[in-house]
């Protein structure tokens, strides 16, 4: 196997546990995992793995979890997340096998079905469950993406 040069995330309902708070102005909040933050901002420079964040939302608290973080490459309001991906792949000159991919609804299939390695968080769909490399055993927003980046630095 080629070793993982990117890692790209879904945000609602991987990074996050899918719920979206609506205030009369808007979106109020997100919960993000702390666990999977330490392992984007940490476990990923230290094993060369560059991460990106794909979402088919907009949100100015994505784009503040993202630069807190260190994630400098975020694709937000993203129709077609595959185009995306390839995009950002062709940039750092990644085949598909040193991508990795976790999503955990219908939109990330094709990123999914793309990538070299691709993981789904243990509540996703279970469409999605059925294509991936790995079913995490944590749920969106609990950590997920942490076991997925501990799963692909063991490989």
């Amino acid at each position: 196997m080629s070793k993982i040069k990117l890692i790209a995330m879904d945000v609602d309902g991987t990074m996050t546990d899918g719920h979206i708070y609506m205030a009369p102005t808007g979106e109020a909040m997100k919960a993000f995992s702390a666990k999977d933050g330490y392992g984007i901002a940490h476990l990923l420079p230290e094993n060369g793995i560059v991460p990106v964040i794909i979402t088919g939302r907009t949100s100015k608290i994505v784009e503040n979890r993202a630069r807190e973080i260190g994630i400098t490459e975020l694709y937000q309001g993203v129709s077609d997340k595959l185009a995306a991906l390839k995009s950002v792949a062709e940039k750092y000159g990644a085949a598909p096998s040193e991508i990795a991919f976790i999503g955990d609804d219908l939109n990330d299939l094709s990123c999914i079905l793309f990538a070299g390695v691709s993981g789904a968080p243990a509540d996703a769909v279970e469409s999605i469950k059925q294509k991936v490399s790995y079913v995490c055993s944590t749920c969106g927003g609990r950590g997920a993406v942490r076991e997925f980046i501990e799963y692909l630095i063991k490989l």
